[in-house]
């Protein structure tokens, strides 16, 4: 039996992806040994350059290092880089996202293949297990319908759609009877699940409490505009996870509006010491160096910063993607200088993150997990 090995990149949402194909694959061996596998399929994320080289750097370390091992390209880098990474031969195989739950025959191909699908596919597999993980990742909504000018991740994910709700709580049911106690939900957007059932997040985290079994329930990043009244009645329940990660992206309003943003500060900060107020550390993704961020933005910005009650910050230094409308806008800014941003920003939030460990000393419910 041929052994197939899985790397997978980037987010929450990826790692979901790779335990769908996992759980896909009936007639392979799953191996944690790279170089002793026949197959290895690379679930890749494309959301910065950095991550594309990642992507690429990885997969040329494999053809020198297992240079027997047919490398199959998967995940968001196979609707950017697929056609060029095949077209080069630098990868045996290309799969999109609506073709993963294929994979078993899919792997079967003698000869090169490019199967890039489409990208309005919702899965419809229950994962049972999560291998090497000790909590269990829900996907429950697939795409995204913002479009920030800086942001590729439409044009490889698709638009928002969520995942029947049935499907989810089955899902919750068998992991939690699996031993799964703590869920971590997950989706491109995933704020924006149930936009199009008439149904919400909200709805759906009080159903999924009500689960034998479900002890903690986490969720991935959210946009502020979409934590309504019937989400923040929640933030007291005792299975609500007291973190959360809500993009801002940025916090002068202008660079808002050149980035496309459905967000503005002044509400921003409202919500966040609203939630902050229940004893909640507030995470956030924030970009630096994005085009036309002068002294002058920089300065109003980081000021602001100063006054969120942030813990976590995941920032980014501005990274141009073609097609998109920011890798045309001009002025664009130095690379020492957004490198420079960052550390400031950085060094601030860590001293938040410090502060807010301290003040907080309470007892909190923990999780003790084997294995």
């Amino acid at each position: 039996m041929k052994k197939v090995y899985f790397k997978t990149f980037g987010c929450r949402t990826n790692q979901f992806d790779t335990q769908v194909m996992m759980s896909k694959l009936k007639d392979y061996e799953l191996t944690d040994n790279e170089l002793s596998s026949d197959i290895i399929v690379v679930n890749s994320c494309t959301v910065t350059n950095g991550a594309d080289s990642s992507v690429r750097n990885y997969i040329s370390s494999m053809q020198r290092k297992n240079p027997d091992a047919k490398v199959i390209l998967a995940g968001c880098g196979s609707h950017s880089k697929g056609e060029s990474l095949f077209e080069d031969k630098k990868v045996f195989g290309v799969i999109g996202h609506s073709e993963k739950e294929n994979i078993n025959a899919i792997l079967k191909n003698e000869n090169p293949f490019y199967q890039i699908g489409d990208l309005e596919h919702i899965d419809s597999t229950i994962v049972e297990e999560f291998v090497g993980k000790s909590r269990a990742f829900i996907k429950i909504q697939e795409g995204c319908d913002f479009r920030c000018s800086y942001c590729i991740i439409p044009a490889v994910r698709g638009d928002a759609r969520s995942h029947k709700e049935e499907t989810i709580l089955e899902q919750i049911n068998k992991l939690a009877a699996n031993g799964f106690g703590e869920f971590i939900l997950t989706g491109t957007n995933v704020g924006s699940y149930g936009q199009d059932h008439n149904t919400s997040m909200a709805k759906l985290l009080k159903k999924m409490s009500m689960i034998r079994g479900v002890r903690r329930i986490r969720i991935g990043s959210m946009e502020p505009i979409q934590i309504d009244d019937e989400f923040l009645e929640l933030l007291n329940e005792p299975w609500m996870a007291k973190h959360m990660h809500i993009a801002l992206q940025h916090t002068s309003d202008k660079m808002l509006k050149l980035m496309n943003r459905r967000n503005e500060f002044k509400s921003d900060l409202a919500l966040f010491r609203k939630i902050a107020d229940q004893g909640y550390a507030l995470g956030t993704d924030y970009i630096v160096g994005h085009p036309g961020e002068d002294e002058k933005e920089w300065s109003e910005a980081i000021s602001r910063v100063k006054e969120l009650p942030l813990t976590h910050v995941h920032a980014f230094s501005y990274s141009k993607r073609d097609n998109t409308p920011s890798a045309t806008m001009k002025p664009e800014v130095r690379g020492n200088i957004a490198k420079e941003r960052h550390r400031e920003l950085t060094a601030i939030i860590k001293a938040k993150n410090f502060a807010f460990r301290r003040e907080h000393t309470q007892n909190l419910e923990v999780l003790l997990e084997s294995g």
